[in-house]
């Protein structure tokens, strides 16, 4: 089987062995029960367990008894996907809802040996030193490796001509954005007019749902898509929630959260708008029957 080109993401969940340790790194904090039944089952084995990452970071008590937590891994992102790498860890935004100020401080950490690789999980691209910017493009372009995805994007209050211009020369992958509320509108709108000549599937803007009403949330995926981007609703969930669950807040629902990240997720806005989504039509064929049904 031919590997695809930015690698296969393990769900949140890696683990391999070294010597007599087995080592596992959980991202996500859902992934820590699976975690802690593989600790068991590789003690019984006779092996020694080491975990961490941020889900541990977040509860640090739950894998205590069958693992030794803690301690840094260098490079432990390549064991999630081996088209992997990190230049960088932090970020000076500081969300709310974001761990990484909370773990990775919001200084940045540089990290100019990184081993170059096609995806490129920094926090916050724009925000690095130009600098050091310049330094990751570099290196990039001296070892000859395609950048084919910038993972978790660039900030929009931070990313401007300059930036654009300089992240161009290498980048293969879609330009990866966030739309978090209400107050980034005008960054993110200054973003995608300086994108107009970019295809649309190459505009890829993360909008977080859940976290204000819902026709606030419905307001910025329309927006995303009337500026020529396609978005990527993501639901809000606590940082230290154990099952792969929304928040519920405000006039928002389960059952509404699911049907306008499906809708966005899915594409069906190129048929219908969230209103004339029919949640029970699997296929962008029988979205847009539905949609002309609901039209007769």
């Amino acid at each position: 089987m031919t590997e695809r080109p930015t690698g296969k993401w393990s769900g949140g969940l890696a683990e391999w062995t070294e010597g007599d340790t087995v080592y596992l790194s959980i991202a996500f904090t859902w992934r820590l029960d699976d975690a802690y039944s593989r600790a068991i089952f590789w003690r019984s084995m006779g092996y020694k367990v080491r975990a961490g990452g941020p889900a541990i970071f977040t509860r640090k008590h739950h894998l205590r008894d069958v693992a030794e937590i803690g301690g840094d891994i260098p490079d432990a992102v390549v064991r999630h996907n081996p088209m992997a790498t990190i230049a960088s860890r932090g970020c000076p935004v500081g969300c709310w809802f974001c761990i990484v100020p909370k773990m990775e401080g919001r200084e940045f950490t540089l990290l100019p040996d990184f081993p170059v690789r096609p995806v490129l999980c920094d926090n916050n691209l724009s925000a690095l030193p130009i600098d050091y910017q310049e330094h990751i493009i570099g290196r990039y372009q001296a070892e000859g490796v395609p950048l084919l995805d910038a993972n978790s994007g660039f900030e929009p209050r931070t990313f401007d001509d300059e930036c654009f211009a300089r992240w161009r020369t290498i980048n293969r992958g879609p330009w990866r954005f966030a739309y978090d509320d209400q107050q980034e509108r005008e960054h993110v709108a200054r973003c995608m007019r300086m994108l107009k000549d970019v295809q649309p599937k190459n505009k890829r803007v993360y909008v977080l749902i859940g976290n204000e009403p819902v026709a606030s949330c419905l307001e910025r995926l329309n927006e995303v898509i009337a500026w020529g981007g396609e978005p990527h609703a993501q639901p809000y969930i606590k940082l230290n929630a154990l099952r792969k669950e929304p928040k519920i807040r405000f006039d928002w629902t389960p059952q509404l959260l699911a049907d306008m990240a499906r809708w966005a997720n899915r594409r069906a806005w190129r048929y219908t708008d969230f209103a004339g989504y029919d949640r029970s039509a699997n296929s962008a064929r029988q979205q847009t029957n539905a949609a002309q049904e609901v039209l007769l």
